[in-house]
């Protein structure tokens, strides 16, 4: 499985991304510039909540921990709407922390 799926803008309100509403792929949070030596990922919760009141349809059906890499598989989505992907992890030391980005889903039919 390739977990290194590029793509993601930083914009001035944080990492964003445009989906596909038929697209199931896989997107990654590196977390090693953030651990401390010796520390690592020891579990990862990833979860999708809507904005403006949108209906949660893109769902995570997988997800997971590669040595310092999180991943989630994320399919479907309604389009023009906005989600909110957010990996809360916990280390082997036992700290906690969350990143989120936002996916912009596209109908990208020709």
């Amino acid at each position: 499985m390739a977990i290194n799926r590029g793509g993601f803008l930083q914009t001035n309100t944080g990492l964003e991304i445009d989906k596909d509403t038929q697209a199931e792929l896989t997107y990654t949070f590196e977390w090693s510039d953030w651990l401390e030596t010796g520390d690592g990922v020891a579990s990862v919760e990833y979860s999708v909540t809507a904005r403006r009141n949108d209906p949660t349809a893109v769902t995570i059906s997988s997800s997971g921990v590669n040595g310092t890499k999180t991943y989630a598989v994320l399919a479907g989505g309604q389009a023009e709407k906005v989600y909110i992907v957010t990996a809360k992890v916990t280390t082997t030391d036992g700290l906690v922390d969350r990143r989120a980005f936002r996916v912009n889903v596209k109908d990208r039919q020709a």
